[in-house]
């Protein structure tokens, strides 16, 4: 980054260090409750383990509602919701409750499909053998599905990365900030091109590393 001013370096980093906050963090949000919100809608389903439409439509329709507005409309939508939880509606920190109620969202119907591979074979041996339904889940669905709920995190983390951006292009901060602030407002072109550059390696390093451990899952 030699042909970028010390102090652009350091936005740079500081930048950088902001999106990882705002998608680690977002991120690990997403997956301690879509998790339970998978399972939930899984196990409720026409042919899961208890069904239960009264339960299984609600759910599922606050989830698709989640999933199909559009992140943008979404962050000021529940700007309120935002101020309440982080304090303010602006900043990194702000910025990482949108981003987790969306991950949610996409993660859990996700994760859901995921549960839905599992071989039913392997849940009707587990029955046969006495397993209550909480050991089905947590002892055969869940350890079975583990492949596919970590492609599951890995397509939600590469899609973090592009809404992180988009959150900072309305104050969220982030690479994405930096990207509008300097290379498109002041006529930066080397800042944009940079940015999009570290984007590409950070989306292309986490599909790597998600890739790398199902297949390591795939083959236990």
């Amino acid at each position: 980054m030699t042909w970028l001013a010390p102090a652009i370096q350091d936005l740079l980093i500081e930048a950088l260090w902001q999106t990882l906050a705002m998608v680690g963090a977002s991120a690990a949000i997403a997956a301690i409750l879509g998790l339970p919100i998978a399972l939930l809608l899984h196990v409720t389903s026409p042919e899961g383990l208890t069904p239960k439409p009264w339960l299984n439509r609600p759910v599922g329709l606050l989830v698709n509602a989640a999933r199909s507005t559009p992140f943008i409309i979404l962050m000021v939508a529940i700007v309120p919701f935002t101020r309440l939880v982080a304090g303010t509606s602006i900043g990194t920190g702000a910025a990482i409750v949108p981003l987790a109620l969306a991950a949610t969202a996409f993660l859990a119907r996700l994760f859901e499909n995921a549960l839905r591979e599992v071989d039913k074979g392997v849940i009707e041996a587990a029955r046969a053998m006495g397993a209550t339904r909480l050991q089905i889940v947590w002892k055969v669905l869940v350890p079975e599905a583990l492949p596919g709920l970590v492609a599951a995190t890995t397509v939600s983390l590469v899609s973090l990365v592009g809404f992180s951006a988009m959150a900072g292009a309305v104050g969220g901060g982030g690479l994405g900030d930096l990207g509008i602030r300097f290379g498109y407002q002041r006529f930066m072109p080397e800042v944009m091109a940079t940015v999009v550059v570290i984007l590409i390696l950070l989306v292309q390093g986490l599909q790597s590393l998600g890739d790398w451990l199902t297949r390591r899952l795939s083959h236990r």
